[in-house]
């Protein structure tokens, strides 16, 4: 009896101490980027007069966007719109003004030689930022909808499919034909 009430007591212990574990050591640091702050942390601008400071906001577990609620969508029907409609415009196309990154391109889902990464590449990325701690777009940006945010997450957890080819491959043929 001595040993159960020792080990329960050790177990309420240790969970206290979990719970009690501060997650103020970066909160707050100044950041541009998500890369400038250590995960569970993501840059957002949240603290009023601060700009962009590294926030634990959410953990990616939480969500429900790996949930199996239908077939998972496609770049080109579903998830190239979303994106063109609030991502490529000014920030994440051609035109990359409003976020200096060259890294990566949401205007197309693989890159040629030479191009940087496409969107299949930026997949689990998109979810994060889109789903997970939902601070993409930034603030005064076209948003998706809630609905276009699980839609997001459901195509980057489904392994991110480019097109429903109806059966026919690349080469003009039909699958499992000559």
């Amino acid at each position: 009896m001595t040993r159960a009430v020792s080990t329960v007591c050790l177990l309420a212990v240790m969970a206290v101490v979990g719970c009690v574990v501060s997650v103020s050591d970066f909160a707050g640091k100044s950041c541009e980027i998500a890369e400038d702050c250590p995960e569970p942390y993501v840059c957002v601008a949240a603290r009023a007069g601060a700009g962009r400071t590294c926030e634990a906001l959410a953990m990616p577990e939480v969500t429900d966007g790996g949930r199996d609620d239908g077939p998972i969508p496609t770049y080109c029907a579903e998830i190239q719109p979303i994106l063109a409609a609030n991502c490529i415009s000014s920030c994440h196309g051609a035109d990359t003004s409003g976020s200096n990154r060259i890294d990566f391109r949401l205007d197309y889902y693989e890159p040629d030689a030479g191009q940087p990464k496409g969107a299949k590449n930026m997949a689990p990325r998109i979810k994060q930022r889109a789903l997970d701690f939902q601070d993409m777009p930034p603030p005064g940006n076209p948003e998706p909808s809630a609905a276009e945010r699980v839609l997001l997450g459901r195509w980057a957890t489904g392994g991110a499919p480019f097109c429903d080819d109806g059966g026919v491959s690349l080469d003009g043929g039909t699958d499992g034909g000559p």
